[in-house]
């Protein structure tokens, strides 16, 4: 995967999924926009690549405002000539279940999740189309949008819309040879670690240096961040050109497409359903098996 000569933006790349994010396109050629809101962190990954013989510049700044996006595109351009990959990757949570969940909570996640992948994927669509030789938005969602998660009310819908815009977006760039995608990751990070199944285990690892088991990589898929990184390099390369409207989960040793919704059972009435018709017929009819909700629980195996 050569990416030299193309130039990314990865937004919330101080740590984390981000930063190996922003580590992966470097070394694999591209020079890169660091962006986070601590700026400590941000110059940590701009000295680590630029240690490594690579090119980066770091903005701070909370994403969200059409003025941070635009800023990081101008800064691309200004630095290094050009745009030609977005990851969308910045994020914050405010977990709460519905009853107690405010509005500052619910804002805050849709403001930096939502809006700031609409706001940099404009920007940089924008910018791809000027230039006319294609480009690259990654946008980086989650299980939870895909299946719903308990106490994410504002994650999971902010993440489900960005899948929605992946599809959307690739209708709408396609002419313009812009692939539009949504990884969905999983990895060990800070909010992985509290999930009770997995933290001994990630402590284990962090502390002994050993792999994660099989069990863990290969039923529950998940990893390093490293272990994500390849996709969205593989994303940003000329060899996915074909790839575009897709929801790719990754994590571990997985690699799985998501489906899109789709019609599961269908049945007709003449003239129309009545209510109770409906529920004369649901529990034999199109009700007869529901879909299931929720991110299956993990579970360690016995011993381990």
């Amino acid at each position: 995967m050569d990416l030299s000569g193309k130039v990314a933006v990865v937004t919330g790349a101080g740590r984390g999924l981000g930063r190996a994010y922003a580590e992966a396109l470097a070394a694999a050629g591209a020079a890169v926009v660091v962006n986070d809101v601590d700026a400590g962190a941000a110059a940590q990954v701009v000295e680590a690549i630029t240690g490594d013989g690579g090119k980066a510049v770091d903005v701070v700044a909370p994403v969200g405002s059409t003025e941070t996006a635009e800023r990081l595109v101008a800064t691309a351009v200004k630095e290094f000539g050009r745009l030609d990959v977005m990851v969308t990757n910045a994020g914050v949570l405010r977990d709460r279940v519905l009853w107690k969940m405010s509005d500052e909570d619910f804002d805050a996640v849709i403001d930096v999740h939502l809006r700031g992948t609409f706001t940099c994927a404009r920007a940089a669509a924008a910018r791809m189309r000027e230039q006319g030789t294609g480009g690259r938005l990654i946008l980086i969602s989650s299980p939870a949008g895909q299946r719903g998660n308990f106490g994410q009310t504002n994650y999971a819908a902010a993440k489900a819309g960005i899948v929605a815009m992946a599809r959307t977006w690739a209708m709408e760039l396609a002419r313009a040879n812009v692939t539009v995608n949504a990884v969905v990751p999983v990895a060990a990070t800070e909010m992985t670690k509290t999930i009770p199944a997995f933290a001994p285990v990630i402590e284990d690892a962090e502390r002994t240096g050993k792999p994660f088991p099989d069990w863990l990589r290969k039923d529950e898929g998940l990893g390093t961040v490293e272990d994500v990184a390849g996709l969205v390099v593989f994303l940003a390369s000329d060899a996915s050109a074909g790839v575009t409207g897709q929801a790719i989960g990754i994590g571990g040793d997985r690699l799985a497409l998501w489906a899109h919704p789709k019609e599961k059972t269908v049945a007709f009435a003449d003239g129309g359903w009545t209510a109770e018709a409906i529920a004369a017929s649901w529990e034999a009819g199109v009700g007869a098996e529901p879909e299931t909700y929720g991110i299956p629980a993990p579970k360690a195996p016995e011993g381990a």
